[in-house]
């Protein structure tokens, strides 16, 4: 089964015109690798290789054609920071960064958010190691009650297995990133602190093609667009604690990922015997395995703590988007006459391909709402409303706000709020 998803990975590759020779065989090496470890700069075992992920995303922007910055481009940005960065001054009570704000290419991109991404989905990789690191223990000891000759040792077995699934995430990562870096207008255009320290950086090629079919002036596009990544570089900036809180999230899921084999295989059977109804006549074993992997057949089913772990990812990702929406808002005010129509073209482009959700439906099959960013814009619009801005983002330093606060914005005030008279507490 694993030779076939190589074969059909390769295949992948080949249609986009990548080599995949040099991408790493988890087979080839096998062997020489059973016993050792494979360990990263810090000297601790590497889990997802970054370098995998590197090469595989940085291939993938080769494909789509590289164009480097020009001098225009990088005044056009600037400019647009300079004049953003003053309004959002009156937006929200968060300074700037003392990073000034950059324009980036394509392989930019990806080279300067290429470790907070690794950072970000590692512990998947490290879940699903020990989750196969389990299920080998239990093989271990089922083969010493009963051992039969001629059987492979287990070790071999598991080394052959985490080298996989590790090249797996790591070339399925990089193939994600590639992919968004087409599409993305910055650094934070996808709500994760990917930057360390927290800076403002934008893509000047895809704003232009953003930008297409808009008859709006290029100077709002970019304006907005500065105004977006300029805010949320502002929000990581100065609530470091964030970036722990989101990675938690993606810690708890990991460690919930368990494989049951024998749940495994009674999804398989099932789906292997209502195929061939669906598949086309004449598909072999290798169509077989990948429309039954697209179906989702392999995969674990979440237990309550991953779901649990996904919704706070979820609101906490749609409380960063709709806090910028509003601050956005807020900060351009009717100093751009297009900028509702900006807005409403950002949210139709999120509801149909946001960043986040390409890259969480892909690795975690998370699907961020989009009715849940508006709730959280609104929730958010009426804090500052019935308080004030500096009020508004005080919030971001106590407790969150829940799926279901985000419907009722003064009755979370009042929960969170502190009486003047503390005497009937006593």
């Amino acid at each position: 089964m694993m030779r076939q998803m190589q074969e059909q990975m390769k295949a992948q590759f080949e249609q986009l015109g990548i080599n995949p020779a040099g991408f790493v065989n988890p087979f080839t090496s096998l062997f020489s690798q059973v016993g050792k470890t494979n360990s990263g700069a810090n000297g601790k075992e590497e889990v997802l290789s970054i370098a995998t992920a590197r090469d595989t995303a940085t291939k993938f922007v080769k494909v789509q054609g590289l164009k480097p910055l020009g001098t225009k481009d990088v005044s056009v940005v600037e400019n647009a920071f300079e004049i953003s960065e003053l309004w959002l001054n009156e937006a929200t009570a968060f300074p700037a960064s003392t990073h000034a704000p950059i324009a980036v290419s394509r392989m930019d991109w990806v080279l300067e958010t290429m470790p907070g991404w690794h950072k970000t989905i590692e512990p998947l990789a490290a879940g699903l190691s020990s989750a196969i690191s389990d299920l080998m223990d239990q093989a271990m000891n089922a083969q010493a009650a009963d051992p039969e000759q001629g059987q492979p040792p287990i070790e071999m077995i598991t080394a052959m297995l985490r080298s996989f699934i590790g090249t797996m995430i790591a070339t399925q990562l990089g193939q994600s990133i590639g992919t968004l870096a087409t599409s993305v207008t910055g650094a934070h255009d996808v709500g994760l602190p990917l930057l360390d320290p927290a800076r403002a950086i934008v893509i000047p090629e895809n704003i232009e093609n953003w930008a297409v079919d808009l008859e709006i002036a290029k100077s709002e596009v970019f304006i907005f667009h500065a105004l977006r990544e300029g805010a949320v570089a502002r929000l990581f900036a100065h609530n470091p604690w964030l970036v722990s809180y989101i990675q938690s999230a993606v810690v708890e899921y990991g460690k919930g990922i368990h494989i049951d084999i024998d749940a495994i295989q009674r999804q398989a059977q099932e789906a292997f015997e209502g195929m061939q109804a669906n598949m086309p006549e004449g598909a072999g074993e290798g169509e077989a395995i990948s429309f039954a992997l697209d179906n989702g057949i392999f995969t674990p089913e979440e237990s309550p703590a991953q779901k649990s772990a996904l919704l706070k990812l979820e609101t906490v990702l749609a409380l960063i988007d709709g806090w910028t929406d509003e601050v956005v808002s807020l900060a351009a005010g009717d100093r751009i006459p297009s900028i509702e129509q900006l807005r409403e073209s950002h949210r139709r482009r999120r509801a149909s391909s946001s960043p986040a959700q390409q890259l969480f439906s892909s690795m975690l099959g998370l699907q961020v709402s989009p009715k849940l960013t508006r709730e959280a814009s609104t929730f958010w619009k009426k804090i500052r409303e019935v308080k004030s801005v500096g009020e508004r983002d005080q919030i971001w330093s106590g407790f969150l706000p829940t799926a279901d606060d985000l419907l009722d914005p003064e009755k979370f005030l009042t929960s969170t709020s502190i009486p003047d008279d503390l005497s009937g507490l006593l």
